[in-house]
């Protein structure tokens, strides 16, 4: 499919930016909704999948902030949070499988809600690892790919502790998922109340750094490997919950992208820490990033495989 991308960066801003949230209806009976936010003059769309836990309308002021500058923000909502009308327990149960399915319906409801755009799907942590994937597997629908703030949990990637404690966690996780019916994660201070399913996925990928989700008969990972197009890598140099190890890992399964990488500092952020969850208070610095890198690949022509 060829791509040609639109350089949303020499846009004028819009100040009309409209929010309007779109029903999703998932095979399984499931439903939740889309937000989609936009102004008269988005050329460009983009499909943001949040970090594990983090409702969709958390990410409200940055998606008006890149609506302002061309690019429509489709916000998916996970599973089990927010809008979504599951809980995760013992008789509410799903994994990488169901949770691939919903991206997939979220990308069909946004480019169905806005024809006349150019689609990108990216995420924020976890969500960076499901955008991936999608661009890897939807080839034909999204153009390119945008990571902020995301890597692989493969144990490999970390030092020291952080190293010892995420093999502790990949084997007490999903045990104790198990035991109550899900994942307790406001508890723990990490994600949301998880379903069982989503804690075994991600330890099975934080053990073997790869992507081999039940159910789905793919090579997820010899698709990553052979997707072609543009990849816009954002990497903050006090993301301790991502390290630069990680980051690198999860860009590097992406062997045949045309990858560009940007670091953010504290001096990006006028002093605020550049970590895993602050820069989205202050999102103007990877909202440039991302404005500035549509508009070096506005004459650009790619192959995707």
């Amino acid at each position: 499919m060829a791509f040609v991308w639109l350089a949303a960066a020499f846009l004028e801003p819009s100040s009309r930016v409209e929010h309007r949230a779109v029903p999703i209806h998932s095979s399984d009976g499931a439903t939740s909704e889309l937000l989609f936010t936009t102004a008269p003059d988005a050329k460009i769309g983009l499909l943001w999948i949040p970090a594990l836990g983090v409702p969709a309308r958390h990410y409200e002021g940055f998606a008006a902030i890149l609506a302002r500058r061309g690019i429509a923000v489709a916000r998916h909502e996970w599973r089990g949070i927010g809008s979504s009308s599951l809980r995760a327990s013992r008789e509410n149960d799903w994994g990488y499988r169901e949770l691939l399915d919903d991206v997939a319906d979220s990308l069909v409801a946004a480019q169905a809600s806005a024809p006349g755009l150019r689609w990108l799907v990216g995420g924020h942590s976890l969500g960076a690892q499901f955008a991936a994937m999608a661009f890897a597997l939807h080839r034909d629908a999204v153009d390119g790919l945008v990571v902020v703030a995301g890597g692989t949990p493969y144990w490999k990637n970390f030092a020291g502790l952080g190293r010892i404690g995420l093999r502790v966690v990949f084997s007490v996780a999903p045990a104790i998922a198990r035991w109550r019916g899900y994942f307790p994660g406001r508890r723990f201070r990490f994600g949301g109340n998880e379903a069982h399913g989503v804690m075994r996925d991600w330890a099975q990928t934080g053990r073997s750094g790869r992507y081999a989700v039940i159910d789905v008969n793919l090579d997820i990972e010899a698709a990553l490997s052979r997707r072609r197009g543009p990849v816009l890598g954002v990497w903050l140099d006090e993301d301790w919950f991502t390290p630069r190890r990680s980051f690198d890992h999860l860009l590097g399964k992406l062997a045949s992208a045309s990858t560009t990488l940007v670091v953010l500092s504290r001096n990006d952020f006028n002093g605020n820490a550049a970590d895993h969850f602050g820069w989205i208070k202050w999102s103007d610095p990877v909202v440039a990033a991302i404005v500035e890198w549509t508009a070096s690949n506005s004459h650009r022509t790619t192959e995707s495989a």
